[in-house]
C-alpha cells in the first residue's frame, strides 16, 4: 500500500536575505530529523519545495513553513507512492526559485491573472478560441501536452523569452493560457508575455498536475513528466512506466523502450550510434 506522501509547493513572497541562512539551517535540521527527502529552494523571491515522507512528518514541516510571514496560505499539491522518489534532502539558497534570468518580473507584486482548471476545461469544452502555450522544455513536452498546444521548442526555461519573440505576432491579440507542470514557471512566463505586448494572458493555476487532479485527462494527450524518480504520472496522478535514459537523460515512454535501439543503462533511440538498429516501423 502506498504510504509515502509527495508534496510540491511554491510561493512567491519577499524574504529578507539576511534571514535566509538561519532558515536554511533550521529546515535542514528539521527535515533530517523527520526523515524527509527532497529539495527546498529559498530565495529573496520566495520558496519552492519538493519533499517526500510520512504524512506526520510533512505535516510538521508545513506547520513550520506556514508560521513564516508570507507563507500562511502555502498549499501544496499531493500525490502518493510506494517508495520515496528522492535519494537525499537538500535545502539551498538561490538567486531565483525558478531560473528565468529576466529582470523586472515580480510574481509576488505583479502577477498575471490566474485561470483555474475547471474554467479552462469549460473553455475547451465550449471550443473557445484560446491558445494554450506550453512553457516547458522539449524533453518534457514529448511525453505529453494539451491537444493543439503551442510548443516554443526550448531546452531550458531561460530560453523562453527568446522563443516568445519568435511566436506569430497575431497571438498577441488572442487569449493565451500558459501552462507548465505545477504552475511555477508560468508565474514568470505569463507576466513576461504581458510585458511583450500580449493583450490577454492567463496562467493555469496549479499547472498540469492540478488540472489532472481536478479534471482528469480531458483535452490532454499522454502523461506528465515530473522531476523525481517517478519520471511520469498519468491523468490519475499514478506513476507510469516511463524511464530516464542512463546515457542521455532523455525520458522514455513505454513505446520508446520497445525500440530496438533502447538498451538499458547503455543507449536509447535518441543517443544510439547512427549505425545501430533502426525501429521496425521505419524500415
Amino acid at each position: 500500500m502506498s504510504d509515502v506522501l509527495n508534496l510540491s509547493a511554491y510561493k512567491f513572497t519577499p524574504f529578507d536575505a539576511e534571514a535566509l541562512p538561519a532558515r536554511r539551517e533550521r529546515l535542514l535540521a528539521m527535515t533530517h530529523e523527520l526523515g524527509l527527502r527532497g529539495t527546498i529552494l529559498l530565495s529573496t523571491e520566495g520558496i519552492n519545495l519538493f519533499v517526500a515522507g510520512p504524512r506526520e512528518a510533512t505535516d510538521i514541516l508545513l506547520a513550520e513553513l506556514r508560521a513564516w510571514p508570507g507563507l500562511e496560505d502555502l498549499t501544496p499539491k499531493e500525490s502518493v507512492s510506494d517508495e520515496r522518489p528522492f535519494n537525499r534532502m537538500l535545502v539551498k539558497i538561490k538567486k531565483e526559485i525558478i531560473a528565468f534570468g529576466v529582470d523586472g518580473i515580480d510574481p509576488a507584486r505583479a502577477p498575471a491573472p490566474r485561470l483555474d482548471a475547471r474554467t479552462l476545461k469549460q473553455w475547451l469544452d465550449e471550443g473557445r478560441p484560446v491558445t494554450l502555450l506550453d512553457t516547458r522544455n522539449d524533453y518534457e513536452v514529448k511525453m505529453g501536452t494539451f491537444k493543439n498546444a503551442v510548443v516554443p521548442h526550448i531546452d531550458h526555461f531561460r530560453d523562453f523569452p527568446e522563443a516568445v519573440r519568435r511566436l506569430p505576432p497575431e497571438l498577441k491579440n488572442r487569449p493565451v493560457v500558459t501552462f507548465c507542470t505545477g504552475g511555477i514557471r508560468c508565474e514568470k512566463a505569463a507576466p513576461f508575455l504581458a510585458r511583450e505586448g500580449f493583450e490577454q494572458v492567463f496562467q493555469l493555476e496549479g499547472g498540469i498536475l492540478k488540472y489532472f487532479e481536478t479534471c482528469g485527462g480531458d483535452h490532454y494527450e499522454g502523461e506528465c513528466f515530473v522531476f523525481d524518480r517517478r519520471v511520469g504520472v498519468d491523468p490519475q496522478l499514478r506513476e507510469t512506466a516511463s524511464v530516464i535514459c542512463f546515457a542521455c537523460q532523455t525520458p522514455l515512454t513505454v513505446a520508446e523502450q520497445a525500440d530496438p535501439r533502447y538498451v538499458p543503462d547503455i543507449a536509447c533511440p535518441y543517443c544510439a550510434p547512427a549505425n545501430s538498429v533502426a525501429p521496425a516501423s521505419s524500415a
